[in-house]
């Protein structure tokens, strides 16, 4: 991916459709922040990315990261190209001044994980958790762990890892098992082993920060038991710490950065926050990166379609419609529609990603409640129908870019197998999607029988809906409201729908999104193309996945008589 090529377009939607400095100048933080100095931002970060990072794409992939008896050693120039990044001061953008960040705006770190990860992704994974971790220090552990540890992380100089995963568990938290026991000097040996540890061990940073799920010795059965803990690489007086990499794995992709199993043997670590509160104290980590995960998928579709798009300007192929003599593909219909339609899918999620990160800086420092409340909601049900919905089109849409090449996409000489590879984690990690989908229906929706989703849907910002977006928010609010009566009788009816209940919502954002694309372009033509792609190809899904609800529905409630009756 070249970050320059989008850059044009994320100022655009940045500027004219969300209106970006407005909204962030209203907040004190960022009151100096105007658009010239985040336009400098993203022009500067743009050039890191494809000078430092992009060129480094494809020795991570063929060369990888090796193991070397408790050692990793990462491919050829990722190290030097990490240093320079923290040294420019990248992961510190959004981290406060105080503790050794830059205090800008949430959105222009978004956009900068975006390009790095569509222009190395492998090599992205590493400084992935740092804003997370961050704020998991910051606003829960002690002040004797901030003093040692904050700023290091917050500016980059050390990396650090979420530990949550084991073998036996898998998504499963409440079934961890590693031990946490508490020392007289206020410490805690940790004993345990997690797997799936994206940069557990590594050659880019001096000292790794581990945040790990663990259990204190009287702590109830459950996720109510569990508590977070910092287990440094080495420890302060500069000896190494009893954490062991056992090894890493060999995966389908992302082959840059190391997936690692890691043993803790009476590690040394401090508690952060309250006993038994880990899971509150981590989701505060989760929940930011379940955001850049989005992010991974439109950067890594992105990627995708700059190749692809490059490619059909280039590649001739026998006549299309009318013509008289071999065309372009990119003028054959099929290729315009794979390319327009994932046209849509890139500009509308840029919006939601984007609205969503200037909401989690409304949500943080507005001093009006009811702005606060208002971000509040819709980054918590926004956040994972971002992360499920952007992620899954990521490697659909990456493989329909790929499918432009005909065979040579699947060969490794034009890149783009390689995208399509290390795309595809993304529906698993931070959560797998379907995990996703029951967090946005169960746990977010039902749980007040669909009121803060009605009152997102009555308060979307921007220009009035058209009377087909109207319809289907109409039938989504209709649809909500039924299901939540029917789940009363059917507690699995929710599980089973989740999925298609996603869709549905991240359809009528994804509509929601390019009618504010839409106003602002006033039908330019390089926003016209894919907005009706997106009427055309995108938004019919709608209609399915709201038939496939209903129908599930009212089997439901064909089937309630019979089990009064057998009850």
């Amino acid at each position: 991916m070249q970050a320059q090529q989008a850059l044009t377009d994320i100022q655009f939607l940045l500027t004219e459709v969300l209106q970006a400095p407005a909204q962030w100048q209203a907040l004190a933080p960022f009151a100096d922040t105007d658009g010239e100095l985040a336009a400098q931002v993203l022009d500067e970060a743009a050039k890191f990315v494809d000078n430092a990072v992009a060129p480094l794409q494809r020795v991570g992939d063929e060369v990888g990261c090796r193991f070397d008896a408790g050692a990793v050693i990462t491919p050829p120039g990722f190290r030097d190209a990490y240093q320079a990044f923290w040294q420019g001061g990248w992961p510190a953008l959004a981290c406060a001044p105080e503790d050794g960040g830059q205090g800008l705006p949430a959105v222009l770190e978004c956009v900068l994980f975006e390009w790095l990860a569509g222009a190395n992704h492998g090599w992205t994974m590493a400084p992935g958790l740092l804003h997370g971790a961050y704020e998991c220090i910051k606003h829960h552990a002690s002040d004797d762990l901030k003093a040692q540890y904050l700023e290091k992380v917050a500016t980059g100089e050390w990396l650090a890892t979420m530990c949550l995963t084991e073998a036996h568990a898998g998504s499963d938290l409440g079934l961890v098992r590693t031990r946490g026991v508490p020392q007289p000097d206020g410490s805690a040996r940790v004993n345990g082993s997690k797997i799936f540890i994206s940069g557990g061990e590594h050659d880019l940073t001096d000292n790794i920060v581990h945040l790990v799920l663990a259990r204190l010795p009287d702590a109830p059965a459950g996720t109510k038991g569990l508590s977070l803990f910092l287990v440094p690489k080495v420890l302060q007086d500069g000896t190494r710490n009893a954490v062991v990499c056992e090894r890493i794995e060999e995966k389908m992709g992302l082959h840059g950065s190391p997936t690692c199993v890691m043993r803790f043997d009476d590690a040394t670590g401090w508690l952060v926050g309250e006993p038994n509160k880990g899971l509150a104290a981590m989701f505060v980590m989760m929940n930011a990166a379940r955001l850049h995960v989005g992010l991974q998928g439109i950067g890594l579709l992105e990627a995708a379609w700059q190749k692809a798009s490059a490619y059909a300007a280039e590649r001739r192929q026998m006549r299309a419609p009318g013509a008289k003599d071999t065309s372009l593909i990119q003028d054959h219909p099929a290729i315009r529609r794979a390319l327009q339609t994932q046209r849509a899918w890139i500009d509308g999620g840029r919006v939601l990603a984007y609205h969503t990160a200037l909401q989690l800086d409304v949500a943080k420092h507005s001093t009006d409640a009811g702005e606060r409340a208002a971000a509040q909601r819709w980054c918590a049900l926004v956040t994972p129908v971002l992360k499920a919905a952007l992620t899954t089109e990521g490697f659909q849409g990456a493989s329909a870019c790929l499918q432009v090449f005909g065979g040579h996409g699947y060969v490794r000489e034009w890149g783009i197998e390689q995208i399509v590879r290390d795309v595809r984690v993304a529906m698993i990690y931070e959560g797998t999607n379907e995990i996703q989908a029951i967090d946005l229906l169960v746990r977010k929706v039902l749980a007040d029988g669909g009121q803060s989703l009605a009152t997102l849907l009555t308060t979307l910002p921007g220009a009035a809906p058209s009377p087909a977006a109207s319809a289907r928010r109409h039938a989504l609010v209709e649809i909500t409201q039924t299901l939540a009566i029917a789940a009363q009788s059917d507690p699995e009816l929710p599980y089973w729908v989740a999925d298609d209940y996603l869709r549905a919502v991240a359809l009528v954002l994804l509509d929601w999104a390019w009618g504010q694309i839409s106003a602002a372009s006033q039908e330019e033509p390089r926003w016209t193309a894919p907005a009706q792609a997106l009427t055309q190809w995108v938004l019919p899904e709608f209609d399915m996945r709201a038939a496939i609800l209903r129908q599930r529905i009212a089997q439901a409630f064909e089937s309630l008589p019979k089990k009064a009756a057998t009850a």
